[in-house]
């Protein structure tokens, strides 16, 4: 809440401080009014190697955006997965992009390694959903969803994500392609528990991103993938 002389709410904490400097007496009611509150962004990055030539460029923009707090998100957590998950968030706060992404890739051992997308999830929600979901937190998750788990698991785990979240974002960079389907079984797992479907290939591709991430009625291509599905 916030001071608003025109607020519809009686502050009484604020007009008993004013009261008592004038002597006990109220000779005015102060108002408040509800304050904007920012959502936070969680970040999952994808690191294996099917994902090698994009998911640097996307820390790239996640770094950027980690260090402009307070112009649209409350805080900025990332992730990154590929056998295992690793919180990279203390090292995206570094001001020197090439330091963050040089730390961060330092800790997460399985850079440019095997994908198992639905055992990292399982290890996200288990280990951290409540500590960064709990306050309607918005998600955007960068992969390819070629995975080696089982698609039931990797489904199951792809919806307790999403219930969880405010909205998930779900950025691949396979829709660079004009016949992309979903045909792997990864995929075809993934696609029903997302909000938005997006590209992320290329720097165009992140500035639309920008912008659906300010819109929650973008849904990208979803709808057109799911009608695929059938």
């Amino acid at each position: 809440m916030i001071a608003d002389r025109q607020g519809q709410r009686a502050d009484w904490r604020r007009t008993l401080r004013q009261a008592v400097r004038q002597g006990g007496e109220i000779t005015a009611l102060a108002r408040r009014s509800p304050g904007l509150r920012w959502p936070a962004l969680v970040v999952l990055c994808d690191i294996s190697g099917s994902m090698a030539q994009y998911s640097r460029m996307i820390l790239h923009f996640v770094h950027a955006v980690a260090n402009r707090q307070g112009q649209g998100w409350a805080r900025v957590h990332a992730f990154t997965f590929g056998t295992r998950l690793t919180n990279i968030t203390r090292h995206l706060r570094q001001r020197d992009v090439d330091a963050a992404l040089n730390a961060a890739g330092a800790e997460a051992q399985d850079w440019q390694g095997g994908t198992r997308i639905g055992h990292c999830l399982h290890l996200f929600n288990r280990d951290w959903s409540r500590r960064v979901l709990a306050q309607g937190a918005v998600v955007l998750l960068i992969t390819d969803g070629l995975d080696r788990d089982a698609p039931e698991s990797l489904s199951h785990e792809m919806e307790r994500l999403h219930l969880s979240a405010r909205r998930l974002i779900w950025l691949n960079p396979l829709l660079r392609w004009d016949g992309f389907a979903p045909r792997a079984q990864g995929i075809r797992a993934m696609l029903p528990h997302v909000d938005t479907l997006r590209a992320g290939h290329s720097i165009a591709s992140l500035e639309a991103l920008a912008t659906a991430l300010a819109d929650p009625r973008d849904h990208g291509e979803k709808a057109r993938l799911m009608a695929a599905l059938h």
